[in-house]
């Protein structure tokens, strides 16, 4: 186990460093720069804006001055907020994201799997052809189109919700309905697709026939192991919810760290764009091995060391 960990960590360190490698060179390569404009900056300012932030040194130097400062978790400072580093703007960004995004985790997860599981206990039966019609509606349309309508309908129209920001709990229920609709219609398909599988293995069939009661089964038995392909969808999805939905945090003007990072690429403001595409690198590597945890837990058979249990 202590050895399967100390794989774990050294293969993300090599990946954000492969990633932060990648992000750092692929901006340089755009044209243009965090200081250009649609009107021309004068050419002395320009220089002088190049020296301040060390951007007119050979790009191997700028290189190695970054990396210097990632070790240090200083991801420098913003080129077009002035006063602001990087990690000022992940803090302010990462309170609004962060709750909607827990939100909708959660409801993805009570609501997503309980439906799965009685789509899958009511197979070819009316309930279950509708949970598949609303999952595979809710799996083809996009969160933007499930946020505009619900903007247009339940705010403007009905006036329910308000349409912008998160000034109180009903500013919740668009973005975090928007944020969900299709991992909640995934989830469920998943949810059934693997319970169903799992009540036509043998040994269900064994349980049922030494009379073990029916809730037993489900739930001590078949459950357990109809999770495992669910969590490993949950953990990855979590982590890309919580850092953030940028098209969702646009439309309903919720100032996190979508909003930031939409900026920061218009604005070519680079070093925002590496300290957020390395925090949710990060963020999501931590997540997929808490998937690998969570296989143990569920199953005990599954061993994180590679080695199986006889």
């Amino acid at each position: 186990m202590g050895s399967y960990y100390i794989k774990r960590t050294l293969s993300a360190i090599f990946t954000i460093f492969l990633i932060a490698t990648i992000t750092f060179f692929m901006l340089r390569i755009i044209p243009g720069g965090p200081f250009t404009r649609e009107k021309k900056i004068p050419d002395s300012i320009l220089e002088s804006l190049n020296e301040k932030y060390n951007l007119d040194a050979p790009l191997y130097e700028q290189y190695f001055d970054y990396m210097k400062g990632l070790v240090t978790f200083d991801l420098g400072p913003s080129y077009r907020n002035l006063g602001f580093t990087v990690n000022d703007m992940i803090l302010a960004g990462i309170p609004a994201t962060f709750k909607i995004g827990a939100l909708a985790s959660l409801l993805i997860i009570i609501v997503g799997i309980p439906v799965g599981i009685v789509s899958a206990l009511k197979s070819n039966t009316a309930i279950d052809y509708f949970v598949m019609f609303m999952a595979t509606l809710g799996v083809t349309v996009p969160s933007f189109v499930i946020a505009t309508v619900i903007i247009y309908l339940f705010a403007g129209q009905l006036g329910w919700i308000p349409t912008n920001g998160l000034n109180s709990p009903l500013a919740y229920i668009g973005p975090v309905i928007a944020l969900s609709g299709y991992s909640i219609s995934f989830v469920s398909r998943l949810t059934r697709s693997s319970m169903l599988e799992v009540l036509r293995q043998d040994y269900v069939r064994t349980a049922r026939a030494n009379g073990i009661s029916e809730g037993k089964v489900i739930f001590k038995h078949a459950l357990k192991n109809a999770l495992i392909p669910v969590v490993t969808y949950v953990g990855p999805m979590v982590a890309a919810i919580l850092t953030g939905s940028f098209v969702v945090e646009k439309i309903f003007a919720i100032p996190g760290m979508g909003g930031y990072f939409v900026e920061s690429v218009n604005n070519r403001d680079y070093t925002v764009v590496m300290g957020m595409t390395i925090f949710y690198a990060a963020f999501y590597i931590v997540m997929v091995l808490l998937v690998d945890i969570g296989y143990s837990l569920i199953d005990p058979r599954i061993r994180l060391d590679g080695r199986g249990s006889r």
